[in-house]
């Protein structure tokens, strides 16, 4: 139950660094920001777990929020591209 908190919490978090660092305006609610940035995270964890030996389960790091947010952006681009965001 606490995982899923988390994931809803720190989403958010990312979601809006996402959409506050993409250039342009972003309009989504609140619920598509959360799962942009959960979304994001696990973009960004399926990127760097399948170049790094230790695999996914390494904890927070500052270079894993950071990649996080680029896999928001790189969602909203692909989002805009398509027309749901």
């Amino acid at each position: 139950m606490f995982n899923l908190i988390g994931a809803v919490i720190s989403g958010f978090f990312v979601g809006m660094l996402a959409r506050w660092f993409y250039p342009g305006t972003v309009e989504t609610n609140w619920i598509i920001t959360v799962l942009l940035g959960i979304g994001g995270s696990l973009l960004a964890g399926l990127v760097t777990a399948s170049r790094s030996p230790g695999g996914i389960n390494q904890g927070v790091s500052r270079a894993g929020c950071l990649a996080s947010v680029i896999g928001g952006m790189a969602l909203i681009f692909i989002g805009r591209r398509l027309g749901w965001v």
